[in-house]
């Protein structure tokens, strides 16, 4: 059973991240954790909406991207506008890591001919 609150501890250990980390998206503003004195108390909100961030910065979408999504969840009584503008992210993205796997894909072809020509010379020697 999940809990209601948090202290940025347990939340660090249970999503592997830092303390730090998730101070850091609460200075950026996508997080608003409660603060009871010097200490935070976070909400399954937070929880969830760390998870969302978390889940963005992996797949390589900016804190501004990240930002929007949630402004947008924030705002909608639906979640068809958010959704169109993560298909839309998600679309973009993945285009840009299509063109970096041809990338890598021709820097390795270069490799292995250059590995092949360094290995024909260390035989003739």
């Amino acid at each position: 059973m999940e809990q209601d609150t948090y202290s940025i501890s347990e939340l660090a250990r249970d999503l592997d991240v830092t303390a730090r980390t998730i101070r850091f998206y609460e200075e950026q503003g996508l997080i608003e954790p409660e603060r009871r004195g010097l200490q935070r108390i976070f909400t399954r909100r937070d929880r969830a909406r760390l998870k969302l961030i978390l889940r963005g910065k992996r797949i390589g979408l900016s804190l501004a991207e990240i930002r929007e999504i949630l402004n947008l969840y924030q705002r909608a009584r639906d979640e068809a506008p958010q959704s169109q503008l993560l298909l839309q992210l998600l679309t973009e993205r993945r285009q840009q890591l299509e063109l970096q796997r041809h990338d890598i894909d021709e820097v390795l072809k270069e490799i292995d001919v250059l590995s092949a020509h360094c290995r024909e010379v260390i035989a003739k020697a």
